[in-house]
């Protein structure tokens, strides 16, 4: 019953968070479509500095907000993926193999159709994994405004989908989004890293060891051209969760104290730096551009189509079994609900693209698709329960 409460505490507050997405993502919109877009692109715009001495890094805030603060998010991500990997729904694998198919197809159809769409545009061929991504937060959000009659075990699989999506676009972002990379400071990371292993085999069980060699990581990773986000999946890595201590492990406590400052502080603020879209000027030639147009429909068709169409011949031969109490609808709702890829496409899509046009398209693209699955997914469950 305990660990049932637990995750039915883990589901509200991701419920709350993805309302506070949305009033962040509308604060957004206003801000860049009003007088105060001056204000807003300023804000955005300044300049951070922090160093001693010779050493220093000196960026804009959005990139102290994209790189610094969300890699204390992937460092959560990195938690929740070893929590779920060693106790919960990917621990063995009769329970990993149907959310890990879905996600799978859920990651290739989206790529597939971008890859399609801007086959004729080479330069925007560096965005196909943007629409491969899925918000949980705004999932579970609007799969909680369905009611209480969805399943339990559907949230369980929407869920499971998520964390391994997240471990999908964290080896993307590794693999494909990184660039000049610097051997020396990818030496200092790994030999940081080492320590952090080190310390968990001798049974360090002080939180600030590894918040230490944590931001050394993050240091030495952002210098080395590798993106900086992903010292916060390795970090989280490495710290306890030994079957003695049960749910007072070390990496327990600091996922719990972690969560609420990342879902009511950090992804809203992400949100609010990177959804603003200018709007004046809109015409159907930017809405039909191969970008926006490509993330849109990656979101929207290679999403549902991806996870539906994996789940549904996993399920028929018999590799994977339909979770309890769900029908084909409910599982058509779900891989609509997954194409809402807002915060993690706009990661990706501000990792593949940095100019101000590409910018603003990506965001629009990214809107468009999630709104629209997120519509689709909801009608599709609402009828399911009735």
């Amino acid at each position: 019953m305990a660990t049932h409460s637990k995750f039915q505490e883990f589901l509200h507050k991701d419920t709350t968070a993805g309302i506070f997405l949305m009033i962040a993502t509308a604060a957004a919109l206003i801000a860049s479509n009003s007088g105060l877009s001056d204000l807003y692109g300023g804000f955005l715009n300044t300049n951070v500095r922090v160093g001693a001495g010779t050493f220093e890094i000196s960026k804009p805030l959005l990139l102290w907000i994209n790189d610094g603060l969300m890699a204390i998010f992937f460092f959560l991500v990195g938690l929740e993926i070893k929590r779920e990997v060693l106790r919960g729904e990917l621990s063995s694998i009769d329970k990993a193999i149907l959310p890990l198919l879905a996600a799978v197809g859920g990651m290739a159809g989206p790529a597939l159709i971008y890859l399609w769409i801007n086959s004729g545009s080479p330069e925007t061929l560096n965005g196909w994994a943007i629409p491969a991504a899925t918000d949980i937060a705004f999932a579970l959000g609007i799969l909680a405004l369905v009611g209480s009659r969805v399943p339990a075990s559907l949230k369980v699989l929407l869920l499971a989908i998520a964390v391994i999506d997240d471990l999908g676009a964290i080896v993307i972002i590794a693999l494909f989004y990184s660039s000049d990379l610097s051997t020396g400071a990818l030496t200092f990371s790994l030999l940081a890293f080492v320590a952090a292993v080190a310390m968990n085999r001798m049974g360090v069980k002080k939180s600030w060891p590894y918040i230490l060699l944590g931001i050394i990581m993050w240091v030495a990773v952002l210098k080395s051209g590798v993106h900086a986000t992903l010292a916060g999946v390795l970090i989280a890595l490495t710290i306890p969760m030994k079957d003695e201590d049960g749910d007072n492990s070390m990496l327990h406590r600091m996922e719990h104290d972690l969560h609420g400052w990342v879902t009511f502080f950090i992804l809203p603020l992400f949100a609010f730096a990177n959804a603003g879209v200018a709007l004046a000027g809109l015409s159907l030639s930017m809405l039909l551009d191969p970008l926006p147009l490509g993330i849109a429909l990656g979101l929207f068709f290679g999403k549902q189509i991806g996870v539906f169409a994996t789940s549904w011949i996993a399920i028929k031969t018999g590799i994977a079994n339909m979770p309890a109490r769900v029908n084909w609808m409910h599982l058509y709702g779900v891989a609509g609900l997954t194409g809402i890829g807002f915060t993690m496409s706009l990661f990706i899509g501000a990792l593949a693209f940095d100019g101000n046009d590409m910018a603003d398209k990506v965001r629009l693209g990214v809107l468009m698709g999630s709104i629209s699955s997120g519509l689709l997914g909801y009608f599709v469950l609402k009828l399911s329960t009735k």
